[in-house]
């Protein structure tokens, strides 16, 4: 079952009149911010994905894997596809102390107007609301929308909808706020996101120490992870000015204690990426992003499960409309996954008519497609395309093309094979081995020989990151997903470390700087060292003695990994950052 129509998306969605194709009229007052999201969705999802996709047989769906962090440097801009930021704050309109530039306009229901007995008359207000719009849009439009906006109250979400096709129109961000009877309306247009990148991005990289100040060369180091990892937090790679700004002004208004909603579209990455003031989150707005996306290979129950219930927009291209929930992650220097600033919390498909999510079907996530891909990459039957560094590279069909795509993988997946499943490890590795170590294939790698070194230093360092992973898991007691006593940790963690100090020359730097890190937090937890390191022999039992022991054996292998690590790096020159 499909859906025939863009005009019929989110028809039956309970407790919503629709006034028109484009005007929902929900049963509640639009005055939170839940609420507003709720009504953006209907009226953006139906005006800014769902009808493009109908209108432009050719239209650019959105991929699982785009949606999945790390994000990805988009490929190529649309400029026939709709792009807007806006931003809603639940509270009234303060013009001279709000902290960013717009062009506002007025309403009959604002709070000035209410506490005073003078109020302008409505066509006063009316008229000169449709004078700003139409120094804002261009020339081309202005007759049309002169013509069907005439003595309407612009500010109304009611007009919301059928305004919206010339907001797309326009430069800038549009504004939302409270009016004096609690009620969202169209504040302003035309609206400049303040963006004080390089002050940010310096902050940001001195407080988590990937900075020091007055040293360029570390600044000159580090700034492409500081700057990566700032954007991601918030849902964003390194992109254009409209997201860009649309991240820090987030960041800024979040600081300040706003009650605020930050929504933006991108011609680029064709997604709805909703920042907004949570009570569950407390350092980070929530990030939320919808898109249209195609469902890679599903499986026969899981297609079964969308054509029947009617969640597919499209059954013939599968294609669903897809909601993702992340989650932010503080900085970590120790942690083995360091780069990771957001990972996906929930995932949810919505239903086409009915606007029913579900959240039970893993989209993005789905390991057997991974592997599948990666499959379809070594084999050379993978057909679509990649940004490897600044190049665009489309289809598989060379070897050369199959180890850019294989970097690209790796560098985008690097977290997911560090942290997922044993099976799923297996699994890649038997891929990657299978290809990289064909013997037949020696003579074409050595043609590529810079690319297939890139390849193996990106697998070797994932497969180091792996052991590491581990540790790290030991250190919170839990190994296969099972919480574990000190005695198991403790003889587990022995075991990797004592092969790991054969192995240390080989290891790349900060893997075993975490390492050692690492280790150190876990000798030093404060129970263990109460409970069992500091007491007396004679007063521990067989268990508690066992312990002292192997705690022993696991200080004397730290010291000897730390004197390792101070004669590799004096060997090379340099020290550690």
């Amino acid at each position: 079952m499909s859906l025939t129509s863009w005009t019929a998306l989110f028809t039956e969605t309970p407790e919503v009149t629709w006034l028109n194709q484009n005007t929902p009229s929900l049963s509640k007052k639009i005055n939170d911010l839940f609420t507003l999201n709720f009504f953006l969705n209907l009226v953006q999802i139906k005006l800014c994905l769902v009808k493009p996709y109908f209108e432009n047989k050719n239209y650019p769906l959105v991929e699982a894997r785009e949606l999945l962090p790390s994000f990805e440097a988009d490929l190529y801009e649309y400029e026939n596809l709709p792009g807007f930021s806006l931003v809603a704050l639940a509270r009234p309109i303060d013009y001279f102390h709000e902290i960013f530039q717009f062009d506002i306009l007025h309403t009959s229901k604002e709070k000035f107007y209410q506490e005073n007995t003078i109020c302008p008359l409505p066509e006063i207000i009316f008229e000169n609301n449709l004078n700003t719009f139409l120094s804002r849009l261009p020339k081309a439009y202005q007759d049309n929308f002169k013509q069907k906006f005439k003595d309407q109250d612009l500010t109304s979400l009611a007009t919301y909808p059928d305004l919206l096709p010339y907001i797309l129109e326009m430069d800038r961000a549009h504004v939302l706020a409270l009016d004096g009877e609690d009620n969202f309306y169209l504040a302003g247009v035309y609206a400049s996101f303040p963006s004080d990148l390089d002050t940010e991005l310096k902050r940001f990289g001195l407080r988590i120490k990937k900075f020091k100040p007055n040293d360029n060369c570390l600044y000159e180091l580090n700034r492409s992870f500081v700057y990566q990892f700032l954007m991601e937090l918030y849902g964003f790679p390194i992109v254009s000015e409209r997201r860009t700004s649309a991240a820090l002004f987030s960041r800024r208004l979040f600081k300040l204690g706003e009650n605020f909603l930050i929504r933006v579209l991108g011609q680029s990455d064709r997604t709805i990426t909703t920042l907004y003031s949570h009570p569950e989150n407390k350092f980070y707005p929530r990030v939320e992003k919808i898109a249209l996306v195609s469902v890679d290979n599903p499986k026969p129950e899981i297609h079964n499960f969308l054509s029947q219930k009617g969640f597919y927009l499209d059954e013939k291209r599968k294609v669903v409309i897809l909601k993702i929930t992340y989650k932010q992650h503080k900085y970590d220097p120790n942690n083995i996954r360091e780069d990771r600033a957001l990972s996906i919390s929930k995932q949810e498909i919505i239903h086409p008519l009915t606007y029913q999510k579900i959240d039970h079907i893993n989209i993005i996530k789905d390991t057997y497609t991974l592997v599948l891909k990666l499959n379809d990459i070594v084999k050379g039957e993978f057909t679509g395309r990649v940004k490897y560094k600044r190049e665009i590279v489309e289809g598989t069909d060379t070897h050369e093309k199959r180890l850019k795509f294989l970097y690209a993988w790796l560098t985008k997946h690097q977290r997911r094979i560090i942290g997922y499943s044993d099976e799923f490890y297996a699994n890649v590795n038997k891929v990657l081995d299978n290809y990289l170590l064909n013997s037949e294939l020696f003579d074409i790698f050595n043609e590529h020989n810079n690319l297939y070194r890139e390849v193996w230093e990106k697998y070797s360092y994932i497969q180091q990151a792996r052991k590491i992973k581990i540790l790290e898991d030991l250190k919170e007691r839990i190994y296969n997903n099972q919480k574990i006593d000190y005695l198991t940790m403790l003889k587990l963690t022995y075991k990797i470390i004592n092969d790991l100090r054969f192995e240390a020359v080989t290891y790349f730097e900060d893997i075993i700087s975490k390492a050692i890190a690492i280790l150190d937090k876990m000798l030093s937890d404060s129970y263990l060292v109460k409970q069992y390191i500091k007491q007396k022999e004679d007063n521990l039992t067989p268990y508690g003695q066992e312990i002292k022991k192997i705690y022993g054996r696991l200080v004397s292998l730290l010291d000897e990994l730390k004197a390792i690590q101070k004669t590799k790096t004096r060997e090379l020159g340099y020290g550690t950052i």
